[in-house]
């Protein structure tokens, strides 16, 4: 398609338009692959539109041995699409036709990877090996190491390029036009720009495929790789509604770089210590909260964490999340935690053989059981001593800093079986769709994003193909006109102002708020205080918010959006607890009649575990007008379908089975 680019005005404020059929917003591993999905469907019409093409969570993030989820395909164990998404469905909140149709295409998706080059490993007859992952009860699970998502997007993006989709970079989406039933189009800002000429970008297209991540803006301890922001308030204020929103997951991983640090960096049971700010009093304070147990009892649950990465509240009672805990606690402090993997815990003393079975076994197996800690983990897995230093953290020589954080959002905008939400033409692929409930097993989200994809290409080509129609023209022109007057207006607003620019520093001091009180540990009044806090923020931000230059616009635009989505997020958690839920998943909430996992912990880590009496309920969220209303429908049911081939076939022959 050759883009066409046309101007247009409104009170004031100039744009160049652009028309196409589908933007796809997002360069990552579900961006990518809707983009391809449309052009292998003939679809040449599209446009995939990034704020910046080399950043974003699939291309910078990973952990230890990154995941990917599908349909077992290896061995003599018994596995079938069917079995696939009743895993999916027992996550808890979970639609069933979301979860079948993420089984159904797991095979494709994992298969078209494959066939671009993605180096899943294989045996020498040609299955594709698996093994077991967290809530996983088969071995559906597979790597290509810790740079899976990578290889993922860099063969997807180069599929790509070379169909020729056209891609406009530097081009950050700050609105979503809607008149809260339908889509039109995107409003943009060209972050190259430093004129006010052209300074913006108007998106007039029929389809909107949203796959921008998970709302990693919101916090300031996150495992989100550093340049991935997420949007998902704009969404919402688009009228998208939020599903499962409370649901997130929450774990250890290092400050610079951001980085899981599960597996062997914890298996390997390094020091776990805290320092003053100015870097004295260290101390391993696991051992000072734990002074009456022996020191082999508490290693054994740094080793689970290897396994359980997550903050899982059912393992705050004697498991390894006691580990989070302490290291959230010691945060609060104000003291900075470090994995010191130079020298072993409780000054050596300590023996491998009182370790408890699961830790001392697979220490043993893998002749571990010696030496110290960076010692343990060069025989190991050397290749995660080496991705530190890549990043220029010598863990032979210095600590490394971690904290407790923000890593993948379960939850989302609410889409169906095709991935569209419920506002026409707008569809979610990716971490943004919230197609995962409570729990999900280890490498889901990954597999999610590939069948997000494909599902709403498939439906755009089925039944929403070509350009937008000229009957919508007067809806989009009035939607753009709006939007420009008022994001320009904010843009001039934030460039009048005198002195350096504090866009950055007011969007890090919301994150640190929404830290404290909006992440794995939640109260009510906590929770209020945050939220009051945010909606301030959010309508003093036209006189409050400062930009020193025309570069500085996209956090001051980044910023908005990230106080809708903490604005957004902050009611579904009161709401939650306001419906009576409990603490589940990756997140305690504070409850004064609960019990504390130890004595020794302060008041607010009372807690109730969740029973599961709503575990077959999902939590749907609409944002209108600053505030957001909440409803909690059942969960679809798996779908029971007719598989008999010839209805199947004759049905498939007339529309493709899509409609």
């Amino acid at each position: 398609m050759e883009v066409k680019e046309q101007a247009f005005s409104a009170d004031g404020f100039s744009a160049c338009l652009v028309t196409c059929g589908t933007a796809v917003v997002g360069s990552g591993a579900a961006g990518y692959n809707a983009a391809d999905r449309l052009w292998r469907y003939g679809q040449r019409d599209i446009l995939l539109v990034t704020e910046n093409r080399l950043a974003g969570t699939s291309r910078n993030t990973g952990s230890d041995k990154q995941t990917y989820y599908k349909l077992t395909l290896s061995g003599d164990e018994p596995d079938s699409v069917r079995e696939m998404a009743q895993t999916l469905f027992d996550g808890q909140c979970v639609d069933g036709d979301i979860a079948l149709c993420e089984a159904a295409l797991s095979a494709q998706g994992f298969l078209r990877l494959a066939e671009l080059g993605v180096p899943f490993p294989r045996n020498r007859y040609g299955e594709y090996i698996g093994y077991k992952t967290d809530h996983d009860p088969r071995r559906r699970a597979t790597s290509v190491g810790p740079y899976t998502s990578r290889q993922m997007t860099e063969r997807l993006e180069a599929a790509v390029l070379e169909e020729g989709v056209p891609l406009r970079d530097h081009t950050q989406v700050i609105r979503v036009l809607s008149d809260g039933a339908k889509a039109y189009g995107l409003l943009c800002l060209d972050t190259e720009a430093r004129g006010e000429e052209p300074r913006f970008v108007l998106i007039r297209c029929k389809n909107v495929v949203w796959a921008t991540g998970g709302p990693a803006g919101m916090y300031a301890d996150s495992a989100y790789p550093a340049g991935h922001y997420g949007a998902s308030g704009l969404a919402l204020e688009a009228g998208v509604k939020g599903q499962n929103l409370t649901e997130w997951q929450y774990g250890i991983a290092s400050v610079k770089p951001r980085w899981n640090v599960s597996g062997t960096y914890m298996q390997v049971l390094p020091r776990v210590i805290s320092r003053a700010p100015d870097g004295s009093d260290e101390r391993e304070f696991l051992f000072d909260f734990f002074a009456q147990k022996e020191p082999e009892w508490i290693l054994s649950r740094l080793f689970l964490k290897g396994y359980q990465w997550p903050f899982d509240v059912r393992k705050a009672a004697g498991g390894s999340s006691i580990i989070d805990i302490l290291v959230y606690l010691e945060s609060c402090k104000g003291r900075r935690v470090y994995l010191d993997f130079r020298t072993n815990p409780a000054n050596g003393q300590f023996s491998f053989e009182k370790l408890e079975p699961e830790a001392r076994e697979y220490l043993s197996r893998a002749g571990a059981c010696f030496g110290s800690p960076i010692e343990r983990l060069l025989h190991m897995n050397a290749p995660a001593v080496a991705f530190y230093r890549d990043k220029g953290v010598d863990l032979a020589a210095e600590p490394l800093e971690v904290a407790l954080c923000a890593q993948h959002n379960n939850g989302g905008l609410a889409v169906d079986c095709w991935w569209h939400t419920g506002l026409e033409g707008f569809f979610a692929a990716g971490e943004v769709a919230g197609s995962h409930g409570v729990y999900r097993p280890g490498g889901a989200a990954l597999n999610a994003g590939q069948v997000g994809g494909a599902r709403a290409a498939q439906y755009i080509a089925a039944c929403r193909a070509g350009l937008p129609e000229e009957a919508d023209r007067p809806a989009f022109e009035a939607a753009a006109a709006a939007a420009l007057k008022e994001m320009g207006g904010l843009a001039r607003a934030a460039l009048s102002g005198q002195g350096e620019g504090n866009a950055r520093r007011l969007w890090a001091e919301a994150g640190r708020r929404m830290s404290e009180c909006g992440a794995a540990f939640r109260s009510e009044g906590a929770l209020r205080g945050c939220l009051d806090a945010a909606r301030r923020a959010l309508r003093e931000l036209p006189s409050t918010v400062h930009a020193a230059a025309a570069g500085e616009l996209p956090w001051v635009y980044r910023l908005r959006d990230t106080l809708i989505s903490q604005q957004v997020y902050l009611a579904a958690m009161l709401d939650y607890i306001a419906a009576g839920g409990s603490s589940r998943g990756s997140a305690l909430y504070t409850d004064p009649a609960g019990a504390k996992p130890f004595d020794e912990l302060p008041e607010t880590f009372c807690y109730r575990l969740d029973g599961g009496g709503r575990q077959g309920l999902v939590q749907e969220t609409l944002y209108k007008g600053g505030r957001c209303t909440f409803c909690w429908r059942p969960v679809r049911p798996l779908p029971e379908e007719d598989d008999f081939f010839e209805n199947v076939w004759r049905s498939f022959r007339q529309n493709g089975n899509v409609y």
